[in-house]
């Protein structure tokens, strides 16, 4: 790209950057069809699921302490958050949507649903995808600069099966579980048959794997099943990055693509399963929406774990 195309380019990002901020009333007046601010209505939005801290609160709205203190303090004034003391520190206040909260979240949600669909309305069929993946690939690269992260290769997130998947899929799940975790054949042999018995199911639409590829290779994978558990849960499997590229931000990418296959497919709920301390992982789960709902004691890899069940309620 010539640097005359460059500027072009970054100066169009900018200009529609600017009106986004306009159409969504965050210059004043009415946000999400409320008379709240637009930090606080994003407040509640968060809130929903429940059990987050005003810590939590901060890092996930990147405030400053004293801004959220103040907000918290008139969102449980006007009765839509309540403060309850942690079940393991008493000085801990976990925060949560009171029945006036939730039902005003409920409306913020049919009033930004009501937004979505009539601007997709006004779209040439198929342009939604362009729009979905536009608005990822900008969000996640501004993300990673705001964290501070490494520079994210210069990878593609790309949907579908392709030659070699399978393979590397199990070898990049075999070399870190033997290392993290002390897994070995067992683990690796039920990986390789469960990949390879999904990816002859890629023909129903509720079902998508993708692949994050760094010149040619494969460096990346996560899946949807929409299948096997039934009830209109998605279960989110195969999720890995290559050691080279950890903390680059390309999981964090893998997963947002996946996340959003879920909600254009409207399962009503997300499940993962895992283990006991992959810290970096629950994070990353935990801060995409995940909560984890279910813990027990198992050995099915052949080395006693404490097996973890996350879900993702839909938002």
């Amino acid at each position: 790209m010539s640097p005359l195309s460059a500027l072009h380019s970054i100066d169009a990002i900018r200009a529609a950057s600017r009106q986004l901020v306009r159409e969504f009333g965050f210059m004043g007046g009415a946000f999400a069809g409320t008379d709240l601010s637009p930090s606080a209505v994003h407040a509640l939005i968060e809130l929903d699921g429940g059990g987050i801290t005003a810590r939590d609160l901060a890092e996930r709205l990147h405030l400053e302490k004293s801004s959220i203190s103040r907000m918290l303090r008139k969102l449980v004034a006007s009765g839509h958050v309540r403060e309850e003391a942690g079940d393991d520190d008493g000085r801990v206040k976990m925060l949560s949507l009171t029945a006036f909260g939730k039902k005003r979240v409920d409306a913020i949600h049919a009033f930004a649903r009501g937004q979505v669909v009539d601007a997709l309305g006004r779209l040439r069929p198929g342009q939604e995808h362009t729009v979905l993946e536009g608005l990822s690939l900008y969000a996640n690269a501004l993300a990673a600069q705001a964290n501070g992260e490494a520079g994210i290769p210069a990878s593609d997130i790309v949907r579908g099966y392709r030659p070699g998947l399978i393979a590397r899929l199990t070898q990049m799940h075999a070399l870190y579980y033997a290392r993290v975790a002390g897994f070995g054949q067992r683990f690796e042999s039920v990986v390789a048959s469960g990949a390879a018995e999904f990816c002859g199911r890629l023909e129903n639409p509720r079902n998508a794997i993708w692949t994050a590829v760094l010149d040619g290779t494969i460096i990346g994978t996560v899946a949807i099943d929409g299948e096997d558990l039934g009830g209109d849960i998605a279960h989110l499997r195969w999720f890995i990055v290559d050691d080279t590229v950890r903390n680059s931000g390309v999981g964090r990418r893998l997963l947002a693509a996946a996340l959003a296959f879920v909600d254009e497919q409207g399962f009503a709920e997300t499940h993962l399963w895992t283990f006991s301390g992959l810290e970096a992982a629950r994070h990353l789960y935990e801060k995409h929406g995940f909560v984890c709902a279910e813990e027990w004691t198992g050995a099915q890899w052949g080395r006693e774990v404490l097996e973890q069940r996350f879900v993702r309620v839909r938002p």
